[in-house]
């Protein structure tokens, strides 16, 4: 059939990228959150982005063992 060649990838038409929002992390939305998922003070900084120093980086996702 005449119809049937190779066809070239074409690419989709891209969205600009949206400006991502600043969130606040001292709102009360955000510290009863954090109430729930911290142990302690460093735990709470670790998860805020506040590493210590020669920590490991902490790979994102569950991790499946």
């Amino acid at each position: 059939m005449p119809g049937k060649g190779k066809r070239g990838k074409g690419r989709g038409k891209r969205g600009k990228k949206q400006k991502k929002q600043e969130v606040d992390i001292l709102s009360p939305a955000a510290m009863l959150n954090l109430y729930y998922i911290a142990h302690h003070a460093a735990d709470c900084l670790h998860m805020r982005g506040f590493r210590w120093p020669g920590d490991p980086k902490a790979k994102k996702g569950k991790n499946k063992t």
